[in-house]
């Protein structure tokens, strides 16, 4: 299964930072946010990634290279001004699949969050995905951050996704930008056309072909130097008393 990594978007909460360098290269305890992510789908055994970019895309393409350094092959798609999340995907279709019309199943996750999220549990998932007679998706949902109180989407105990506002079963969750694809939805988007990925989403859980799990575990949209801050800091060592005398 390949994966994609969004790193296209121009990052304008996280400015002046993201004025000379693209916000997947911001750093955590030394080490760009994307590459947090690489490292852990290669732990997972998710070596195959397609990462597109947009803003100061190059400098993605010359810290990250081909990706042998970090034990995975790395494609990338350069889409100039960024296409959106839809948008970018289809225009990355020829990369995550050599036959898309025909249902191949990818891993989509945005390059500025921070999570432990183990991507080895979606492994089965993405094996009953594959082949169904209808294109379909499973989302990982989080608790609601702060900044997003009312979340995103409505999911029961069943992890069946809904638009309800005040659902009767379940709770509204925060989509935490971590998905398996069915590449069937994105074949009808001419390469190179803005879309954005909201419509999908909605018609998917309208047609019952989307699924979610919830992920309790740590996971961070990292999205003004603020937040930057506060992470780095909160992955700091633990100071000893020993050093601290």
């Amino acid at each position: 299964m390949k994966t994609m990594i969004f790193a296209a978007g121009r990052g304008d909460r996280m400015r002046p930072l993201t004025d000379t360098r693209p916000k997947p290269l911001l750093t955590v305890r030394g080490k760009p946010l994307i590459v947090w992510k690489i490292e852990a789908l290669a732990r997972a055994g998710l070596r195959d990634i397609v990462i597109n970019h947009a803003w100061l895309g190059e400098q993605i393409e010359a810290a990250l290279g081909d990706g042998s350094r970090f034990g995975v092959r790395i494609a990338y798609s350069a889409e100039g001004e960024a296409l959106e999340t839809a948008g970018g995907i289809a225009k990355a279709l020829p990369l995550l699949s050599h036959a898309p019309e025909r249902g191949e199943i990818f891993l989509a996750v945005s390059g500025d969050i921070f999570c432990d999220y183990d991507f080895r549990a979606l492994l089965p998932r993405a094996a009953a995905l594959a082949g169904a007679a209808e294109p379909r998706m499973h989302l990982v949902m989080v608790p609601n951050p702060p900044f997003h109180p009312h979340g995103d989407f409505a999911m029961d105990a069943q992890g069946r996704l809904s638009l309800d506002e005040h659902p009767a079963n379940g709770e509204r969750l925060t989509f935490g930008n971590i998905g398996l694809y069915d590449t069937r939805f994105f074949t009808g988007i001419a390469p190179g056309t803005r879309v954005a990925m909201t419509p999908t989403y909605h018609a998917a859980i309208a047609a019952g072909t989307a699924s979610a799990e919830r992920f309790d575990g740590r996971w961070e949209n990292v999205g003004t130097p603020g937040q930057l801050a506060e992470l780095d800091a909160s992955l700091a060592p633990a100071r000893t008393a020993a050093q601290g005398r």
